[in-house]
């Protein structure tokens, strides 16, 4: 094999470099060139390889030493692929702990990956708006595995144990060579977890879990809208052979107000004032969540104006305050007079005259 060419311009460090910062140079190298995400690329492979035998140097105290006092790039030695399996470098940990930190596989320094965790759940419940914005306590039923009543969740016949698994002997992984090194995955015959059960219980046929229904009472916090998530912790699904349970997310599904519409943190409002109203202002009752209040219309308001009660909305999520009530005044005009208002309008039309168009059409004539 070529001799490597500067290991610091190789991994792109100086002299100087701490070994946290070779370290941390050579992981960055690693993943990007590793073979596994460049297949078929030679160019990459080379290059790999070439960042390997320079940390092979510069992650050992002796041979950088000796680099750098100009006694030989290997120290007389040379790349010794042996090191890059078992974990040769002092101080740095071993290549394969670090591919194994960047690649997955888990147990690179020889522990087992334990029991795997239990899945997330999901469920929806169904609330009104009112609940929503004052919270409740709700009830829900949710299948899920849970931790065998008979075993516990070893998954082991009562009055047995696991025991240490035969072939990764308790370490849940297992290596396997890929030329100059060697990737660790969990253990085929265990699944990762380090032991075996031969003798399984008969509740759950050795997996640790049986199929149950759970009932909560779930705490919907105030303030939450369409689609919030709520999660609870611990009470999803239970993990095989005493793995740790997953969690619980409720989904909230809110009911319409007939009055508030939710937009974003704020509610709003539509409140249909007269044209009197309109034109010389008015103090009107609106609806808030706690009741009412009263608002004063200032004169010439016109149509689609906005007012706003400020801290009147929902809670914010968090204890974070409560947002605003955006009223929306709409001038209601009557489908239909009587003869006495018919005349009123008309007498209005002949003291309150001109042409508010004219601007518009003035430019077309």
């Amino acid at each position: 094999m070529p001799a490597v060419r500067d290991p610091y311009k190789a991994l792109g460090v100086d002299r100087k470099a701490s070994d946290d910062e070779i370290k941390k140079a050579y992981r960055k190298l690693a993943r990007q060139y590793h073979p596994d995400a460049n297949h078929g690329d030679k160019g990459a492979e080379e290059r790999f390889k070439e960042v390997q035998e320079a940390y092979s140097i510069l992650s050992d105290p002796k041979k950088r030493k000796e680099y750098d006092s100009g006694g030989g790039i290997f120290g007389g030695g040379g790349f010794d692929p042996g090191s890059f399996r078992t974990g040769g470098g002092g101080g740095f940990g071993g290549f394969g702990d670090i591919l194994s930190d960047l690649f997955g596989g888990g147990g690179g320094r020889g522990g087992a990956a334990g029991p795997e965790r239990g899945r997330d759940l999901e469920t929806e419940v169904h609330i009104s708006f009112d609940q929503a914005m004052e919270g409740a306590q709700i009830p829900v039923s949710v299948p899920l595995s849970a931790p065998c009543p008979t075993c516990h969740g070893t998954g082991a016949k009562p009055g047995t144990q696991p025991t240490i698994c035969s072939r990764c002997q308790g370490r849940g992984v297992e290596a396997e060579s890929q030329g100059l090194f060697s990737i660790t995955q969990p253990c085929r015959q265990c699944g990762g977890t380090g032991t075996e059960i031969k003798d399984p219980c008969p509740t759950c046929d050795g997996s640790g879990r049986t199929r149950q229904v759970k009932r909560y009472r779930v705490n919907i916090p105030a303030g939450v809208r369409e689609g919030s998530r709520v999660r609870l912790a611990g009470k999803g699904e239970a993990g095989p052979r005493g793995g740790a349970t997953g969690d619980l997310y409720v989904v909230t599904h809110v009911t319409d107000s007939p009055i508030f519409r939710r937009k974003g943190d704020n509610l709003e409002v539509d409140v249909p004032i007269t044209i009197p109203e309109a034109i010389r202002g008015a103090t009107i009752e609106v609806p808030t969540l706690a009741g009412t209040k009263r608002i004063r219309v200032p004169s010439g308001t016109q149509h689609g104006t906005v007012q706003r009660l400020r801290n009147e909305g929902p809670p914010k999520l968090g204890g974070k305050g409560r947002g605003d009530i955006h009223y929306r005044l709409s001038i209601e005009v009557p489908s239909e007079l009587s003869k006495e208002q018919a005349e009123i309008v008309d007498e209005l039309a002949t003291v309150i005259d001109g042409n508010p168009r004219e601007r518009l059409l003035a430019g077309r004539k």
